[in-house]
């Protein structure tokens, strides 16, 4: 791992470091999210969201994060840093559910603003990819409007429900097109 991170936050949303302590109070969001449809995670049942947390929490290239919404003083989902290269100075965003409820009102764009903020000024990384389900448009567009861009289509590349073999679109932003994707994208 980088190096322990606190928590990133701003007036609505709070990142925590994953914990053990988190698996009931996220318990109530995994039940209404669906992440097996398009990803290779499952957390329909308290026993796979126990093991997802552990599995987060002990991964060595992955600082993961509960989310805490202020505005209704509940935890609604997860989300991490991952497949973190230090040499190359490229991560991942992702692995990223919330309540349903949190969707569509701007708290995944803020979360992801602090991310993008620590991970170019404060880790001093290079690149941030993200890595979504080619039938995810809701999530392409999501990621779009963060100033992403589309950098190609990994074909059938992981296994999702029922065994279907999803293609992953890949997008990216380097550390030159930050302050100006800053400026444009959240400077509102």
């Amino acid at each position: 791992m980088i190096h322990t991170i606190n928590n990133l936050e701003d007036n609505t949303v709070q990142l925590l470091p994953l914990e053990q302590k988190h698996i009931n109070l996220l318990w109530p969001t995994a039940q209404q999210v669906d992440l097996y449809k398009y990803g290779s995670n499952d957390v329909s049942t308290l026993e796979k969201l126990t093991n997802y947390i552990k599995t987060a929490i002990q991964d060595k290239n992955a600082i993961a994060f509960a989310v805490f919404d202020k505005r209704t003083s509940a935890f609604i989902g997860s989300t991490r840093f991952g497949n973190i290269d230090k040499t190359n100075k490229v991560l991942h965003i992702g692995w990223t559910w919330i309540s349903p409820i949190a969707q569509g009102t701007g708290l995944n764009h803020k979360m992801k603003y602090l991310m993008l903020s620590y991970a170019f000024e404060e880790l001093n990384f290079e690149k941030v990819e993200f890595r979504i389900d080619e039938r995810n448009i809701k999530s392409r567009k999501a990621v779009e409007k963060l100033g992403a861009t589309l950098e190609g289509i990994l074909r059938k590349n992981v296994i999702t429900k029922g065994n279907f073999r999803r293609s992953s679109c890949c997008y990216g932003i380097l550390k030159e097109e930050w302050p100006k994707i800053k400026q444009k994208y959240f400077n509102k």
